[in-house]
């Protein structure tokens, strides 16, 4: 972990929140990730990754929309392991990236980041990009927290 912190200059949540901010608006588009454009919700942290560090972590393979159901497995928390900070315990912070299940039980498969103590920044299909309430209901799906990579205090 050590390592991977090591190789990124430091960022504050805030920078994170401004770059996911500007992707506010850009319409639901599966597997995109270009502002403006079209981005689904792995695209909207994919692009933010970008704009904080130069490049894109990894390139994901191509993925159906049921993705998680066919396979069973855990891809985006695996990817998020790889590349991100687990927070391990307590309230996720400003400028996390916010992993969820959407139903008990099921594979995490959808993403967001936290904007403010009451927001989160996500894309979801049939809507463009938007800051929505992190309200009881996401809470409640909330599977994991990560931070960017020198972001984590």
């Amino acid at each position: 972990m050590k390592e991977k912190r090591a190789r990124y200059r430091t960022h504050g949540g805030e920078d994170v929140v401004a770059a996911a901010r500007r992707w506010i608006g850009t319409p639901y588009h599966h597997q995109a990730s270009v502002i403006g454009v079209g981005a689904d919700c792995l695209g909207l942290i994919r692009g933010v990754w970008r704009e904080i560090y130069g490049e894109d972590a990894e390139i994901p393979p191509g993925y159906s929309s049921d993705w998680g159901e066919a396979s069973g497995k855990e891809t985006l928390i695996e990817a998020a392991l790889r590349h991100l900070v687990l927070r391990k315990e307590g309230e996720p912070q400003i400028g996390d990236v916010l992993i969820f299940r959407m139903k008990p039980g099921a594979i995490a498969k959808h993403a967001a980041v936290r904007a403010t103590a009451e927001t989160m920044i996500h894309a979801m299909e049939h809507c463009c990009a938007a800051e929505v309430p992190f309200s009881p209901w996401w809470r409640r799906r909330l599977a994991a927290s990560f931070a960017f990579p020198g972001t984590a205090r």
